[in-house]
């Protein structure tokens, strides 16, 4: 049927103002949601800059569901499987191999270093290697060579007590397990901070506790919000005077309790204090507080603070932050090894 121009038009604009009025709802609950955990601002001035990506692998972030490495990166090592007679299509073949042989269920892994040849232009007749390694230091991989030059792929494996590194404060030690299958350029750089001389600089200054929101096994409280306080402690682990490079974003899980994950590409990181399902997959996470150390972070999380706001959010920032140090843990075999 034909209209007048001005038919309906009363309502068109009750239609148009509700619109309007969810666009607007839409935007404050997302502006909330991406400043939760933004980077400390520095120089008093707020930073908008960090992004909240979903990532799209939803795998578990133990490590099972895992198989990633570093393009551009050969790491040397004793073979223990020689890729000239051992060929794959792709490099999580090669990955899954190597774990293979790191079951965790008969002794110390076998395997813990895989390097692929995945360029057919580039390798040649090397297209497809995977060489299995075995490093004499796992916290210290033995790295040949890296840059766009480089024709291999490579990763690491950490069987069942290793990869654990401790984050020394002076409220006792966080021990972290690390991630190097689901976040290997975050472990990477990880590692790099053991061969650092100090790490000044590196610190916790936010302190968010569970409140009555969440239970001390991490579980949301029903009907309760989702903060403030938002359960978790957030730092920066940058040493003074080093360039940081943007790390980029890898496995992004559901957010639970003990995850120690990046706020954006770093160097700002959090530990979570409870499971953070409302966050959705928006955080690389490298690495897992053993359960036993989360009484520390829980310690850090009820130290005195004072209130700030950043980007319209209330946050708890620490009167004093707590300085911290990324150090290596012996594993139960160096312990009993005498000398060690």
């Amino acid at each position: 049927m034909p209209r007048r121009l001005n038919d309906g038009g009363r309502g068109r604009l009750t239609a148009t103002a509700l619109l309007f009025i969810g666009l607007i709802s839409f935007l404050i609950v997302y502006a909330v949601f991406f400043t939760l955990l933004r980077p400390r601002p520095r120089d008093h001035t707020l930073d908008s800059a960090v992004r909240l990506t979903d990532s799209r692998d939803r795998d578990r972030v133990d490590g099972g569901g895992c198989c990633r490495g570093v393009a551009n990166l050969e790491l040397w090592g004793p073979a223990v499987k020689w890729g000239t007679d051992f060929k794959f299509d792709s490099p999580d073949e090669c990955c899954k191999a190597c774990k293979a042989m790191c079951s965790g269920n008969d002794g110390p892994c076998l395997c813990d270093t895989w390097v692929f040849c995945g360029n057919k232009e580039a390798c040649g007749s090397k297209f497809g290697e995977c060489w299995l390694k075995k490093q004499n230091d796992v916290l210290v991989p033995d790295r040949q060579e890296g840059g766009q030059k480089v024709m291999w792929t490579s990763g690491l494996i950490f069987g069942q007590g290793q990869g654990i590194v401790g984050f020394e404060t002076e409220h006792g030690v966080l021990h972290v397990k690390l991630h190097p299958e689901c976040a290997p350029h975050s472990v990477y750089y990880i590692l790099s901070l053991l061969t650092q001389r100090h790490c000044a600089g590196c610190q916790f200054h936010r302190a968010e506790n569970r409140g009555s929101y969440w239970d001390s096994e991490g579980n949301h409280v029903t009907n309760a919000p989702y903060g403030p306080p938002y359960a978790m402690i957030q730092g920066i682990l940058q040493p003074e005077g080093n360039i940081f490079t943007p790390i980029p974003t890898e496995h992004c899980p559901t957010i639970s309790r003990g995850s120690v994950a990046w706020v954006g590409s770093g160097p700002e990181f959090f530990i979570s204090l409870a499971n953070h399902h409302e966050w959705k997959q928006s955080y690389t996470v490298f690495g897992s507080v053993l359960p036993e150390d989360m009484d520390v972070a829980e310690r850090i999380a009820g130290l005195p603070t004072v209130a700030d706001v950043w980007n319209s959010v209330n946050v708890s920032v620490l009167e004093k932050p707590v300085s911290l140090t990324v150090r290596r843990m012996k594993s139960g075999k160096e312990q009993a090894e005498p000398g060690s």
